[in-house]
């Protein structure tokens, strides 16, 4: 890894480890363990390359995934895609040609809906992507898509950081338009800006793993004061591996902005606190957040999902029911059931029995 951020760079040593690799373009993107970490012990998980033949299974077959959830007492599970990157950011930054990438993008959704979760029983989720430099084809995207169940697509927590536009600019209206319309939910992970949070660019990279959640927290800053919430009022988003323990006070802070700083920072057009346009149309998904479970009144607990992190170093599995068991120690079964299972199938609409315990 170099620099703030962190970015990787390889150095391809004939000598070394043997890696598998995508190549896109004049990209070249190893596998790494981190990405593909499940099945190795903690102190294995590293940035080593590997190959797939060192890789467990569920990593990259869907039916091995499917055993694999079983084994984790994990009915069904959205993924974030690795190569295309949590946006699909590679698609928009490693080739110049638009048509190639749009290619790129309708051939992965395509594999995403009809192979990865095609025959999986609506147990594995399907997350598009869209075309990150043109707003009205990544809208018709979301409608193809939609028109085939799909209720997620991938995007960046904060655009601007990729050189692109942001969402107070206008330019991505058609998108959550197309978003507010079909009820698709805009999922979007820690990474997907391509930066993470840092201090210097020599600040040790635990500073960076340690503060992941900032980025989440400044993105839905953005949207609670861009007017977006009020306009489109299905509009849902949905916030990965940020956990969910700062949120309370973010939405103390804004509201106290809005209400006691409107003569010089202007209420954002809101004419309720931005707290309000919070509440049932955002979620924080967590995996280990014990501060957060303790504040799930204040984080809301109608705005609370269960994640597992599958197949990376944060993941919880084998063990996700033992940790599960653990947090929610003490928690009212009606909101256990909300947090592990109920907001998820509210949030994605899936086709899955609410009633089931």
């Amino acid at each position: 890894m170099v620099g703030a951020g962190p970015k990787y760079a390889h150095d391809f040593d004939p000598s070394g480890r043997p890696a598998d690799c995508w190549v896109f373009e004049d990209l070249v993107f190893v596998q790494k363990r981190t990405t593909a970490a499940v099945g190795f012990a903690r102190e294995e998980m590293s940035l080593t390359s590997i190959t797939y033949d060192e890789m467990r299974p569920g990593c990259y077959d869907p039916k091995a995934r499917l055993e694999d959830m079983d084994v984790n007492w994990v009915e069904a599970s959205l993924c974030f895609p690795t190569f295309p990157r949590f946006c699909g950011q590679t698609f928009h930054e490693a080739t110049d040609d638009r048509e190639l990438g749009l290619a790129c993008v309708e051939a992965y959704n395509d594999w995403m809906v009809e192979e990865w979760c095609g025959d999986s029983g609506g147990r594995l989720i399907p997350l598009c992507l869209v075309p990150l430099w043109d707003a009205d084809r990544a809208a018709a995207e979301v409608r193809r898509n939609a028109a085939r169940g799909v209720r997620a697509v991938a995007f960046s927590e904060i655009p601007p950081f990729l050189g692109l536009p942001s969402i107070h600019s206008g330019y991505w209206d058609p998108l959550f338009e197309a978003c507010d319309e079909t009820g698709t939910v805009v999922c979007m992970h820690i990474g997907s800006s391509s930066r993470m949070p840092s201090t210097s660019a020599d600040a040790p990279h635990a500073v960076n793993a340690s503060v992941a959640f900032n980025n989440a927290m400044a993105s839905m800053s953005d949207y609670l004061w861009s007017g977006l919430m009020v306009r489109y009022p299905n509009l849902k988003l949905a916030y990965s591996e940020s956990q969910i323990g700062w949120i309370p006070f973010l939405l103390e802070r804004i509201d106290a902005k809005w209400r006691d700083a409107r003569s010089w920072l202007g209420d954002g057009g809101l004419p309720e606190p931005p707290s309000h346009y919070y509440h049932n149309r955002i979620f924080g998904c967590f995996f280990d957040d014990r501060f957060g479970v303790r504040s799930r009144h204040d984080v809301g607990i109608d705005n609370i999902t269960f994640e597992t992190d599958y197949p990376h170093t944060d993941s919880t599995w084998p063990n996700t029911r033992e940790v599960a068991e653990r947090l929610m120690a003490g928690v009212p079964d009606d909101e256990i059931y909300k947090i592990m299972r109920g907001n998820a199938i509210r949030m994605l609409g899936l086709d899955l029995d609410l009633d089931r315990p």
